[in-house]
């Protein structure tokens, strides 16, 4: 089911009687009309769900996430004078994933359409199979624009088991690729050798999928990292940007389904997230596995509006 906007969410402190610009998020926040043209603006969709994460036996409580991300999120500064659309919330709460994400894709694809830039709160990672289906549906089933996915994750996520979960949605994308004769340019950082398996690593490699080791992903590499991005970037057309939260270090985000050990430092991923939206070429992206139940004071939420600002 689907839940409007809820301006209660977006409430913070106010500055007015000091001189200069003191406006926060929360002041530009504005509901989404149906059909309205909104012109290359954020539009913020949460994705309440974490029966992905049920499924692939992992802690719940990733469906509270999209509204404790907005809350955290609403008292940053405002980003120059451009407003912020939000456009509500897409439930899962029967269990029912499947229709969820069908839901989702069908929101994000009426957003593209509208001229706006996707910015989905999860949820687990199963937001990413809603979150291509809505691109996909926009962009249409031909190869004439190559798009590239990038993850920043601990984990493939490309298991081949069914029924979905958090831990298939990008086997489910390579499939609906090689369905519709599209490449799959699968790229994922920050992956750990120690979160997946044998198989796991076997599949990356069938299906040509690029990765980096949390290993590699550290802040002295960050300038080798960047310049390989930038080269990724330049061969794509279009861009599809998806952080599973668990990428970071558990230090710095207690609260997700699996906290790393190691992890990537959120200054490499913000600094690789901020050139990426920085092409021109990002078209949609989503942030997963925010748990507020396993939050430690707020580090999470804190670590998670951090990135959400750079992308808006």
């Amino acid at each position: 089911m689907n839940v409007p906007f809820d301006q209660n969410v977006w409430r913070g402190r106010s500055d007015t009687q000091e001189p200069g610009d003191t406006r926060r998020v929360f002041n530009q926040i504005a509901p989404l009309v149906k059909g309205q043209q909104v012109d290359d603006a954020a539009v913020i969709i949460g994705f309440c769900s974490d029966e992905g994460v049920r499924r692939n036996q992992g802690r719940v409580g990733a469906a509270h996430g999209p509204k404790q991300l907005r809350a955290a999120l609403a008292g940053l500064p405002a980003k120059a004078s451009s407003t912020v659309f939000d456009a509500g919330d897409v439930v899962c709460d029967d269990g029912s994933l499947e229709a969820a994400q069908a839901n989702l894709a069908r929101v994000i694809s009426e957003v593209l359409a509208c001229g706006g830039r996707p910015i989905v709160f999860g949820g687990g990672h199963e937001v990413a199979w809603g979150t291509y289906s809505g691109l996909r549906q926009h962009l249409g089933g031909t190869g004439d624009r190559r798009l590239m996915i990038l993850n920043f994750d601990a984990h493939f996520d490309l298991r081949q088991s069914r029924p979905a979960s958090s831990g298939t949605p990008f086997d489910q994308i390579a499939c609906d690729c090689a369905t519709r004769g599209l490449p799959f340019d699968y790229v994922c950082l920050g992956v750990s050798d120690l979160a997946n398996t044998a198989a796991l690593f076997e599949r990356a490699r069938e299906l040509g999928v690029r990765y980096v080791l949390d290993t590699d992903m550290q802040e002295s590499q960050l300038a080798k990292r960047l310049d390989e991005l930038e080269r990724m970037i330049d061969a794509a057309d279009d861009i599809y940007l998806t952080i599973d939260l668990d990428v970071l270090p558990g230090a710095a985000a207690p609260g997700v389904s699996a906290p790393a050990v190691l992890g990537v430092p959120l200054s490499v991923v913000e600094a690789m997230i901020r050139r990426v939206r920085a092409s021109g070429k990002l078209r949609a992206a989503d942030l997963a596995e925010f748990n507020p139940a396993f939050d430690q004071d707020r580090r999470t939420a804190l670590a998670a509006a951090r990135l959400a600002h750079r992308l808006l």
